[in-house]
């Protein structure tokens, strides 16, 4: 986390460096996956360590950010958090689960790939709620199409129509991401993606393409940022920031991260 003066008052400006954090993650995840495969050789030194060290896996530190959105700009999205977070899955259960992603972001991509079964039966189970914040720093990555925060407006579209079809949903937008520096989708095809996942109420193609909650977006991004968030996907199970590589990126890694906060 920086401490500079200057990133505190302008928290977008984090965005840059998070990226480069992003890549260097992405770099990790790969190398968890690779060196998974190759059995004979171990999982690495950093591996080792982060089984050795239980404590390596959750940091301690909540995540709590607070969005101040002024509606003059633009509809706040219903039922969200006061941080501008989704909520998926009984707001009682056992363990809460938070996930900041961005729907560019390819590092949060393989989480989802590893982690999606296991995320949607913790759910349907009781065991779980999860609150996602898809916010929006890589319209860069699409050739101006500015697919980032028009994904994210996707996001809240989708689950202010049903949240109950949102995680099929995320899993086909993750399915179809587009490669970073190509065209981002279209509306169009986003509309089609989420008809596919069953929100055929024509109001949801209207609000995906008016971008309806976009200044929500904008102010729900810099939010997060300001909480000294550093990278994407960043996860939390019960207030704690799990970091562990091997917990992320490898199939059903979170798994035994939830099982030890429901006990």
């Amino acid at each position: 986390m920086s401490n500079k003066p200057g990133d505190r008052k302008n928290p977008l400006a984090k965005a840059a460096r998070a990226d480069r954090n992003r890549k260097i993650f992405i770099q990790v995840g790969v190398a968890v996956v690779l060196l998974g495969l190759v059995a004979a050789i171990g999982i690495g030194l950093a591996m080792r360590k982060s089984d050795n060290n239980k404590s390596n896996t959750a940091a301690t530190g909540s995540f709590a950010p607070t969005v101040t959105h002024d509606a003059s700009a633009g509809p706040t999205p219903p039922n969200v958090t006061p941080g501008g977070a989704i909520t998926i899955g009984n707001p009682n259960a056992k363990v809460k689960i938070q996930v900041v992603a961005d729907l560019q972001c390819p590092a949060c991509q393989m989480f989802e790939h590893s982690n999606s079964s296991t995320l949607q039966q913790e759910v349907q189970s009781g065991t779980a709620t999860i609150q996602y914040n898809i916010i929006s720093f890589l319209d860069r990555s699409s050739n101006g199409n500015k697919y980032s925060s028009r994904a994210a407006n996707a996001a809240y579209v989708v689950a202010a129509s049903d949240p109950a079809k949102f995680q099929a949903w995320l899993g086909t937008m993750y399915e179809k991401q587009p490669p970073e520096g190509a065209n981002g989708m279209t509306d169009d095809q986003l509309i089609a993606i989420a008809q596919a996942a069953g929100y055929t109420d024509p109001s949801v193609a209207a609000d995906i393409k008016s971008n309806k909650y976009a200044s929500f977006v904008t102010d729900e991004t810099k939010a997060v940022f300001a909480t000294g968030l550093q990278s994407t996907p960043s996860v939390w199970v019960d207030g704690k920031q799990v970091n562990d590589p091997k917990a992320l990126m490898t199939t059903d890694g979170i798994k035994s991260v939830i099982e030890a906060a429901a006990k």
